[in-house]
């Protein structure tokens, strides 16, 4: 398998490079189509993303992938070319395995790249470019992810305020089935916060804004119930979590409404997250008992440690991907190598018993055992003939240059391409999203 990977991500070219190299998924049967055609490509698939596009490609070269890349969106090689990354074999087909896995996502650890790269694989398994190369290879990346996924903790620590909110909340209440939260100034964060809380069992959700219509909009959303701003302090002791972000000049929760807020409750615990700035809530209503307040510096310094663990965790996953890359690298090489040894070994075993047919009439007074010593011989030799070229072709089925040698050793004893076995490396679950519960981000 010739792999080739010509791309630009987050890392490597700005959003407005990122931008004019987009494919749209409504016009991606169609760029695979031309790919295809205009690169000379055996299969392929393309990746597209916000942070990333990426080609994948078995067979053609380098340029002749640039060049399509220049001539589909019309764009000068000289704007795009010290922005892209080529790489080949070994290397492209690690990147994939680390791209599958998040680990080369802006945030390392988040889920939705698995998904997108299950949908890319698809679209491209329904134009028709995927074959048994890119199957195994696709096939395996997803199965790296999960492997990466359930052995390392890589997404299981919250690195963005709203999931540090709902794992502060299961500290604090451990389970959040039946629970409550009110929404205080409808702000994207807050709202995001609270869509996250839901998720994770929350059952009911106030909202509260200055403009009681956007309120409303916003209750609709979670099927919760929209509160006049100017009666929301009525209504607060029904909730266990609050997110505030109303961008008030004064605080909108002072410690004696706390209080009471708390006493009403009957002491059970209410959790506060103020997400504003200027700060929404007094932070001295952290002094009052079963009253939790974290504001958005404690939240991210909850996000800070939770990075750490991550990037600890990223060690792990790396050298999982080391060895996967290894090993399917070894298992591609030999599909390669050994069809070749049997169809060389194949090939000049024909050849010999050609040539004693050709000779039988002039063995016509051979008696059989001086036959049989004939074919001894010969097959003797064959062997001989042959040990060398098998033994070095075995040898290379662990070597990247494995399939190079194959196909040289196919050239030199006039034996026709090896298709190779039709099976992949397994079968994922699903094309789309990860059917798995999302890790927190």
């Amino acid at each position: 398998m010739q792999l080739a990977l010509i791309g630009v991500s987050h890392k490597t070219a700005p959003v407005e490079i990122r931008e004019r190299l987009a494919f749209p998924s409504e016009k991606m049967r169609a760029a695979l189509e031309a790919l295809m055609e205009r690169a000379k490509a055996g299969e392929a698939m393309i990746l597209s993303t916000c942070n990333r596009v990426e080609i994948v490609a078995e067979g053609p070269s380098d340029e002749l992938i640039r060049q399509f890349l220049y001539e589909y969106h019309r764009i000068g090689a000289e704007a795009v070319s010290d922005h892209l990354y080529c790489l080949q074999n070994a290397d492209a087909i690690r990147h994939v395995f680390r791209v599958t896995s998040s680990l080369d996502s802006m945030m390392i650890g988040e889920p939705q790249i698995l998904g997108q790269v299950k949908e890319a694989f698809r679209i491209a398994n329904d134009a028709g470019t995927i074959g048994t190369n890119l199957s195994a290879l696709m096939n395996r990346a997803f199965a790296v992810a999960k492997r990466v996924r359930s052995e390392t903790g890589i997404s299981q620590s919250a690195v963005s305020i709203s999931y540090a909110a709902v794992e502060l909340a299961r500290q604090i209440f451990r389970d959040l089935t039946g629970k409550t939260v009110m929404i205080i100034g409808a702000s994207k964060m807050g709202e995001l916060a609270a869509r996250h809380l839901k998720r994770n069992g929350v059952s009911s959700v106030l909202v509260t804004n200055r403009t009681f219509e956007k309120a409303v909009e916003v209750a609709k959303v979670f099927d919760g119930a929209a509160i006049p701003f100017e009666h929301f302090t009525d209504h607060i002791d029904r909730a266990d979590i609050v997110i505030s972000s109303t961008g008030a000049p004064h605080f909108v929760i002072t410690k004696p409404m706390a209080e009471r807020i708390i006493k009403h409750r009957k002491n059970k615990p209410v959790f506060f997250i103020d997400i504003a700035v200027p700060r929404d809530i007094d932070p001295a209503v952290n002094e009052i008992d079963n009253v939790f307040l974290y504001d958005i510096d404690d939240l991210q310094q909850v996000i800070d440690a939770n990075l750490k663990e991550r990037l600890k965790e990223a060690h792990r996953a790396e050298e999982i991907i080391d060895g996967e890359v290894q090993a399917f690298c070894t298992r591609m090489q030999s599909r390669e190598v050994v069809p070749t040894i049997v169809e060389m070994r194949a090939s000049v075993e024909k050849q010999r018993h050609e040539e004693i047919e050709r000779y039988r009439k002039k063995m016509k007074d051979f008696t059989p055992e001086q036959v049989a010593i004939v074919d001894q011989i010969t097959e003797s030799l064959v062997n001989k003939i042959l040990h060398n070229p098998i033994t070095q072709l075995k040898g290379m089925a662990h070597d990247p240059r494995g399939a190079d040698f194959a196909e040289t050793a196919r050239k030199l004893f006039n034996i026709k391409p090896s298709s190779g076995p039709s099976g992949s490396e397994g079968t994922t679950g699903s094309t789309g999203r990860s059917s798995d519960d999302e890790p927190p981000v």
